[in-house]
């Protein structure tokens, strides 16, 4: 069995279609695994919630996704977060609002659990150090967990001493999960923030038990010129160039 790992599209069409294809040219998955923010930041909300939608996977709820729906004050937010967050929400359909509302924030198949910040605070809580990540390992049962939210393609790793280690996931390098229990980002589609502009995503393949991380270049100009005519923050349009 082979599944994908995806988070963070981010309403970016162009890099999502061009993860789908990369996917389909690798020889498809059984099911997609996405852990949140489908919306937010990029110029194409509608569009993305209704590929998404056709593939065959599930999904957790993201912070983007609540704002836009207008479950999450964005007044934690950045202001160019804000603003994005309430244009967006102009966007979407009645469909597109029962959708992400209907979403959970918390899924568990096979050995995983799957939330969109971390086991602790499944909304809102970024994993990006050693010490964030050895408290949030007593808040999932599964052997591994898999968070998006930062957009960085990392790895925590717990051993049976209850040390605690971090890795950067790069393509090319398998992760092979064993008894090491493990937190796991693959990294963003629509929105990378590893210094790497183009879009991550990770294939699981359950024969053999290997992670593989996937960077895929897609059409960055044609996303920018969208979010430039719907007149989004500068800075979210900028930072697409530099995966920063």
């Amino acid at each position: 069995m082979r599944y994908a790992f995806l988070a963070d599209i981010h309403s970016n069409l162009a890099a999502f279609t061009a993860v789908l294809n990369d996917i389909k040219q690798r020889g498809g998955v059984e099911e997609m695994w996405c852990l949140g923010d489908v919306v937010g930041y990029g110029p194409e909300p509608h569009e993305c919630i209704e590929l998404l939608r056709e593939q065959h996977g599930v999904c957790v709820v993201g912070n983007h996704d609540l704002a836009a729906i207008g479950k999450l004050d964005t007044s934690y937010f950045n202001p160019d977060a804000a603003a994005a967050a309430h244009w967006t929400g102009k966007q979407l359909q009645p469909e597109d609002v029962e959708y992400l509302t209907g979403l959970p924030q918390v899924i568990e198949k096979r050995d995983f659990t799957l939330v969109h910040g971390s086991p602790r605070e499944p909304v809102w809580e970024y994993v990006l150090s050693t010490s964030i990540a050895k408290d949030n390992f007593a808040y999932f049962k599964t052997p591994y967990c898999l968070v998006g939210h930062s957009h960085i393609p990392l790895v925590f790793k717990s051993n049976m001493a209850g040390e605690c280690s971090v890795d950067r996931l790069l393509p090319g390098i398998g992760l092979s999960v064993g008894k090491d229990r493990m937190i796991i980002n693959p990294g963003g589609v629509g929105q990378p923030r590893d210094g790497d502009p183009r879009a991550s995503y990770a294939i699981y393949e359950t024969e053999g038990g290997i992670i593989r991380i996937y960077r895929v270049e897609y059409d960055i100009d044609t996303t920018q010129a969208k979010m430039m005519k719907y007149h989004l923050p500068v800075h979210l349009v900028a930072r697409l160039s530099h995966g920063t």
